[in-house]
């Protein structure tokens, strides 16, 4: 700033330096164009998720859609009565679609806000960088099994390992799926209560839901049964099963016995098995259950009973007669110098040492009588 006095000799008037107030327009050009460059950030994040998403939307809508067209359907809850297997590709569809979206929302965040440092802050972002490595590596080591559960997740889902509905063995728990997302999955097992299982602790997955599954049944009979008569028999049922109306759209293949599949003292097995759709197996095998018992009673056949108890371990083998060690008797006390041996009674006191008056084979007994022990055998003879 400087100082200018007229000619008069009057006083002096301040005058800003003009350098100043290019300062003040540079800095505000920068921050114009910097918060400029930071709205066109934002925008542009937004706009670039908004099509990606509908992007990702439409996908997923023309393949759902498709899958309904085929199966001649307007509902998605049509499809679980659909023989085909339009249902899994919709929920697989569903669920990696929104996998997707969340991954484009997070990677594009975290774009923008590189870019918003960037601009703020050139010099600032190696140390923001190395301050995001250094957070990034301890996440790693504490948030390892997060990202475990979500890679898993990730492809179980792709893979269609799990659906929604799907009856499964994950070794953790058993039942029906309820929900499967990224990172967990929820069972709710035959007693009603619900495991949310961690998808990073799946190792295994037994699905009972997929493709087909066979229904066996082990049919107990006694022992002087005519079998080919009753494998007749057997055959016939399973086979009016197979073609009655109501059962013959979960029945894939013609039912076949297998034969006689065990032999005891007490009954002859004979193994029935049919193949069913995976979702028709307990309700084919009660039904089927149901008519060859009837088919049984029609022939005169009484069904063995099958109960036996087991015993085991070490209080089972002790009620068996013969598995208790004989009892023997006791060993006898060897004798010292072969003298006898006084024992006190039961709560008595013990034994004072000998008198001199009873001399060295003379004992004091607890009711201050002497007493002689008795001689053994050997001084006997």
């Amino acid at each position: 700033m400087r100082y200018f006095s007229d000619s008069g000799g009057g006083a002096t008037a301040p005058v800003i330096d003009p350098g100043v107030w290019t300062a003040i327009l540079t800095w505000l050009g920068e921050a114009g164009v910097n918060l400029l460059t930071i709205a066109g950030i934002i925008v542009g994040a937004f706009i670039v998720s908004w099509v990606l998403r509908l992007v990702i939307r439409r996908i997923v809508n023309r393949i759902v859609s498709g899958a309904k067209s085929k199966a001649n359907v307007d509902d998605t809850q049509a499809l679980e009565r659909s023989p085909l297997a339009a249902m899994r590709l919709v929920q697989r569809t569903r669920t990696l679609g929104s996998i997707l979206q969340n991954i484009v929302n997070v990677a594009i965040v975290t774009i923008a806000i590189l870019l918003t440092f960037n601009v703020l802050a050139p010099s600032a972002l190696g140390s923001f960088a190395l301050l995001s490595a250094a957070i990034g590596a301890g996440l790693g080591f504490g948030a390892q099994n997060i990202v475990k559960d979500v890679l898993n997740g990730i492809f179980i889902v792709a893979e269609d390992q799990v659906g929604i509905g799907d009856v499964v063995d994950l070794g953790l728990a058993t039942g029906i799926v309820e929900y499967v997302s990224v990172r967990i999955t929820h069972v709710r097992d035959v007693n009603g209560t619900l495991w949310y299982v961690r998808n990073g602790e799946i190792t295994r997955i037994g699905n009972m839901s997929q493709g087909w599954s066979r229904v066996i049944i082990d049919l107990a009979l006694p022992v002087d049964v005519e079998i080919d008569q009753v494998e007749k028999t057997m055959l016939a049922t399973a086979k009016n099963l197979a073609k009655d109306p109501k059962w013959r759209t979960r029945v894939i293949e013609q039912p076949e016995v297998w034969g006689l599949e065990s032999i005891t003292g007490d009954a002859l097995v004979i193994r029935l098995v049919m193949k069913t759709r995976a979702n028709a197996k307990d309700d084919v095998a009660r039904e089927l259950r149901m008519r060859l018992k009837r088919a049984m009673d029609e022939m005169g056949v009484t069904l063995p009973s099958m109960n036996t108890v087991m015993l085991a371990g070490l209080e089972g083998a002790q009620r068996v007669r013969g598995a208790n060690p004989p009892r023997t008797r006791p060993t006898p006390v060897a004798t010292a110098d072969g003298k006898g041996i006084w024992k006190p009674k039961r709560g008595g006191k013990a034994a004072p040492a000998p008198t001199a008056s009873g001399g060295a084979d003379a004992a004091t007994s607890p009711d201050g009588s002497t007493t002689t022990p008795k001689k053994t055998d050997e001084e006997s003879s």
